[in-house]
């Protein structure tokens, strides 16, 4: 994916969050090549606020971190039935930490959690 291609997607999707730093694990990697996904994407749509493959009352936990600055959490289903999640840690809003700007984002497997 190409810097124009990024900056279309996040026109598409404006992020509602940033997601700091993101790091990508072995198995996330790997599960991302087989199913020939662009991590990117996955990223774009987490921070765009689609929290993928969650069930109503986890996208509204997830809404409402935005302003407590808990946890987030996306889960995303890959062509090949793989799932992968991503998660951005919690902030410490009551330190002074804003709920948007987040330090850590991390793409893996779940059974890498």
């Amino acid at each position: 994916m190409n810097a124009a291609t990024i900056r279309g997607a996040l026109a598409a999707y404006p992020p509602r969050f940033d997601p700091g730093r993101i790091v990508i694990t072995p198995g996330a990697i790997e599960a991302l090549a087989n199913n020939n996904e662009l991590v990117s994407t996955y990223i774009v749509r987490h921070a765009s606020g689609d929290w993928g493959d969650l069930d109503p009352s986890d996208r509204r936990e997830n809404d409402a971190a935005l302003e407590t600055g808990l946890r987030i959490l996306s889960a995303y289903g890959l062509p090949k039935g793989d799932t992968i999640w991503v998660i951005t840690e919690a902030v410490d809003v009551e330190a002074g930490d804003s709920p948007i700007v987040r330090t850590l984002t991390t793409v893996l497997l779940p059974c890498e959690y």
